[in-house]
């Protein structure tokens, strides 16, 4: 991880000098550190996939650390993981009675391979902070002032908006898990392997929180200049049956409340990110007008 301190100018402001280049503090080796990007914040292909290792590795780094302090809560991580396939087992038991569904670990080293992934499963969602800051990161890597507090507002953003996806997905899925269990013939017995299953609940719930990243990614585009706010607007009536249709085709219930679960604050959040877009674009032009 890299904080950036800039040098104090003689008269003991917090501002760097014109030209001054800032010093980083580095976590990591020297051989294993970004770059040191140019006044405008360019930077050689070359350093920028050096910038794209340091990242990758100080994310990597944080979920790793993060996942070592969940082993030691294991049990009850493992509790929340299954709550909501055990939910849907009660209700498919519920509505078929007799019917037999059980959850599995395969070969010798399943239950090896499940103590493992619960805790990094948990490590992944819950340092969030730290790698979508790198993501932030790498994409300006060369933070002016003005542009740090834009990093501050992004984090200050995509972090409860991720973790609201993921927890939106959380309480959806024992419905979504319950309407696929009744696709199993009577009479069949229902195999449910935890790795798998594990996987399966992680992709569901990635799906919901980086859904909800919607309109950052919208708003950091326009700030690029890449989108502008009129065209959010004209685009406004596809991009919202676009949001139903991955909704419809990315939650694993078939019925329309689940899907408008996801849908309706998805399209919510594109008018959200189309008005701030719109906002920031009308304040470019006053300022290039005066």
């Amino acid at each position: 991880m890299a904080i950036t301190v800039d040098e104090k100018a003689g008269d003991g402001s917090q501002e760097a000098a014109p030209g001054k280049k800032r010093r980083r503090l580095h976590l990591l080796p020297k051989s294993w550190r970004p770059p040191e990007p140019a006044a405008d914040g360019s930077m050689e292909l070359v350093d920028h996939l050096r910038e794209l290792r340091y990242r990758v590795i100080v994310s990597i780094l944080a979920v790793l650390a993060v996942a070592l302090c969940c082993f030691i809560f294991y049990n009850q991580l493992t509790a929340v993981a299954f709550h909501p396939i055990q939910q849907a087992i009660e209700v498919y038991r519920a509505k078929n009675p007799g019917a037999e569904v059980e959850i599995t670990t395969t070969n010798v080293t399943g239950g090896f391979t499940l103590f493992m992934k619960v805790p990094f499963i948990a490590g992944f969602i819950l340092s969030c902070p730290v790698w979508l800051y790198q993501l932030w990161a790498f994409i300006a890597p060369g933070l002016l002032s003005n542009e740090r507090r834009a990093a501050i507002r992004f984090l200050g953003t995509s972090i409860p908006l991720f973790l609201t996806g993921v927890l939106l997905g959380y309480w959806i899925s024992p419905k979504g898990f319950a309407v696929l269990l009744q696709f199993n013939p009577p009479g069949v017995l229902n195999l449910n392997d935890a790795n798998e299953f594990l996987t399966f609940e992680l992709t569901l719930l990635l799906v919901f929180g980086v859904s909800f990243l919607l309109p950052v990614v919208l708003v950091t585009l326009n700030r690029f200049g890449i989108i502008s706010g009129a065209g959010l607007g004209k685009f406004r009536s596809m991009a919202i049956f676009l949001c139903f249709l991955f909704s419809a085709v990315a939650t694993p219930s078939t019925d329309p409340i689940s899907m408008c679960v996801l849908a309706v604050p998805m399209s919510f959040l594109y008018v959200i990110a189309e008005v701030l877009c719109k906002r920031h674009d009308k304040r470019q032009v006053a300022e290039q007008q005066q």
